[in-house]
């Protein structure tokens, strides 16, 4: 029998489809694979490929040269711009205002065939901290409120280049679902004193069926209210509201859990494509006992339709 679960935190209901129930095997998989030896422009000695770098981690050479281990380059194609203001425009109920923010490409490695799951905890240390570092610089724009960090792994995950690489996102508004987590937290506040992520994690440990992995640090766990099969999360278990707040121990523990849990799903579902979101508060709002960042990975192994 099909069943309606609710989101607690959004208040969204998904159909799960119980009776449906399939084993990894059962799913139509497109494995992620690398093809090295053609023209990549993320590639070491391609820097002149790109905008000039905007961060890099490198162990020799000077800015823009080989040597690096990450780089972060602006995006050369990217979907806002830093020019610009925030006076809304339009007619009537029709909203707009300048497409004011940044576009940056997070080149993961040096090495085009290394996928997260693949390279060594160290170089996760190394990406993890380049995220924390552009957010924390970002964040001086005060017309910027909030920082998207996504990565799209394969072809079918809405990838259009091969060497792993994240994308940044610095917007003038709050994307929609988050700000809709962001509510249901505040209101699950203000009636119990507490976080929902919180007490959704304490809830999670206790009945354990759901439960992937589980550190001093961190707890990886499948969400009640999945939107996808495989749907994982990775929550750390102190409360923060903000990923930049997170310290070097932090992201080593991080980098363990985040490589962990890829190769599980590496070995499980042969490589499959998937999707990564930073949830993480609005950059320009203060810490806060409501709010709880996580990481969302999405493998896909269905299409979408209708």
């Amino acid at each position: 029998m099909p069943e309606l679960r609710k989101d607690p935190v959004t208040d969204r209901w998904v159909i799960v489809a119980t009776d449906r129930a399939r084993r990894p095997s059962d799913f139509v998989r497109e494995s992620v694979s690398f093809t090295p030896g053609r023209f990549c422009p993320f590639c070491t000695g391609h820097e002149t490929k790109t905008p000039p770098e905007v961060l890099a981690i490198r162990d020799s050479g000077g800015p823009n040269q080989p040597g690096w281990s990450v780089r972060v380059v602006p995006n050369k194609f990217p979907i806002l711009g830093i020019e610009g203001d925030l006076n809304r425009q339009g007619e009537g109920m029709f909203d707009k205002m300048d497409g004011v923010g940044a576009n940056e490409v997070v080149i993961e490695t040096n090495v085009h065939t290394d996928s997260l799951a693949d390279m060594p905890e160290s170089q996760l240390v190394r990406v993890l901290w380049a995220f924390r570092e552009r957010m924390i610089d970002l964040r001086k724009d005060r017309r910027l409120r909030y920082i998207l960090i996504c990565k799209n792994h394969g072809a079918a995950a809405g990838a259009t280049l091969e060497h792993p690489h994240s994308q940044l996102i610095a917007l003038p508004v709050v994307p929609k679902r988050v700000q809709e987590e962001i509510d249901g937290a505040r209101d699950y506040f203000a009636n119990k004193e507490r976080c929902i992520f919180c007490d959704l994690m304490r809830q999670e440990i206790k009945d354990t069926s759901r439960v992937v992995t589980e550190t001093d640090k961190f707890v990886v766990l499948e969400p009640w209210a999945s939107r996808f099969p495989f749907e994982t999360w990775i929550l750390p278990r102190r409360h923060q509201s903000h990923f930049e707040a997170s310290d070097q121990s932090d992201l080593q523990s991080l980098s363990w859990v985040l490589r962990s849990t890829l190769r599980k799903l590496d070995r499980v579902l042969e490589r499959p494509p998937y999707n990564f979101v930073l949830h993480t508060a609005p950059i320009q709002e203060s810490v806060n006992d409501f709010y709880h960042w996580h990481i969302e990975l999405m493998p896909r192994l269905t299409k979408m339709a209708g």
